[in-house]
């Protein structure tokens, strides 16, 4: 089994995607049913938008089935291999179509050659103009993405210190007591910054899990019994990619804001669970008896987590937050994830 993974032509599966490729090839057939010179404009329209919708589809489906080698190659790339198969296409449902109908195609005294050579250039034309749409798209996109990294390590700037300086006081504690305890703290600290310091990126569930569990190790040392963590996770965890550090905020912000303002023993819940929707990942903790944890408190780590979502992941996963018996539960939900061969 295989982690999923994105390729650059993803959007195009989608089905707001498709409507729109099925209402372009309508408008196109329509404006050359309207064009001068056409004598029976809806039999016009009816082949032609045929014909186009054909082509689009064949090109969308081997597109789809070219996906895996695809995302090998670079999105600009992509973009002119997409307007050749669109070239393809055109040639092979522009014969076929004039095999088939022939008797009954407008203009049919020009003959195939014209009729090919008209389908070329319209093809050639459409070919262009959605390439110079991805381009910009692409140019659009990427720069989203370099302001999303540099928010991103705005917020690990932010965030570090204040886990880093504990830590370190708490190793300081431990190197003559339990010099052994110490030595594990510093090694498990190391590979949170580690990751932390790779920029963003994804890993799979299965090591951010791993990522948490010695945030987790290095936080129990600090808060002892105080700290008190379940984790509900299944034996196979599900093969799918997540931001990485994007769990373990919401566990930190879960101890920073319930165990740590709380005397009493405090409880930490992580839950992973896989259904035909997808996967969620929860994270719960119990609020201080005295109220002194509130939603806003929350806010720093559900903006990183939802900053490396967004950058991602696009709007495939999401992160719902609520208050429910007296336990802050922070979710992520990676929508259609499901293991794949």
């Amino acid at each position: 089994m295989q982690p999923n993974r994105s390729y650059p032509l993803d959007t195009l599966w989608q089905a707001p995607a498709v409507f729109w490729v099925a209402l372009t090839g309508i408008a196109v057939a329509a404006v050359l049913a309207l064009a001068p010179g056409v004598s029976d404009r809806w039999l016009y329209f009816g082949i032609t938008l045929l014909v186009i919708q054909w082509i689009a589809l064949l090109t969308m489906g081997a597109l789809y089935l070219l996906r895996r080698p695809l995302g090998r190659i670079r999105p600009p790339k992509v973009a002119y291999i997409a307007v050749i198969l669109l070239l393809l296409n055109t040639w092979v449902v522009g014969s076929v179509a004039w095999w088939l109908m022939r008797e009954i195609w407008p203009d049919a005294e020009d003959g195939w050659p014209s009729l090919l050579l008209r389908l070329t250039g319209i093809a050639l034309a459409v070919g262009v103009l959605g390439l110079a749409a991805f381009r910009n798209h692409w140019r659009a996109r990427q720069s989203a993405v370099r302001a999303k990294q540099a928010e991103l390590e705005t917020l690990r700037a932010r965030i570090q210190p204040h886990f880093l300086f504990n830590t370190l006081n708490t190793a300081a504690a431990l190197v003559h007591q339990r010099p052994e305890e110490a030595e594990h703290l510093l090694l498990d600290l190391a590979d949170l910054f580690r990751a932390a310091l790779s920029g963003p990126r994804e890993i799979s569930l299965e090591e951010e899990l791993a990522l948490t569990r010695r945030y987790v190790e290095i936080e129990s040392l600090r808060f002892s019994d105080r700290l008190l963590v379940h984790w509900l996770v299944p034996e196979s965890v599900p093969a799918v990619m997540v931001p990485a550090l994007s769990i373990q905020p919401l566990v930190e912000n879960a101890i920073r804001h319930g165990v740590e303002r709380s005397a009493a023993p405090t409880a930490v819940e992580i839950e992973v669970e896989q259904d035909s929707d997808g996967v969620r990942v929860t994270v719960r903790n119990d609020l201080p008896a005295d109220g002194a944890s509130s939603h806003h408190g929350h806010q720093l780590g559900q903006i990183s987590t939802r900053a490396r979502l967004e950058a991602l992941s696009g709007d495939r996963g999401r992160l719902e937050t609520s208050i429910e018996d007296g336990r802050y539960i922070a979710r992520i939900t990676l929508a259609g994830h499901t293991d794949r061969v």
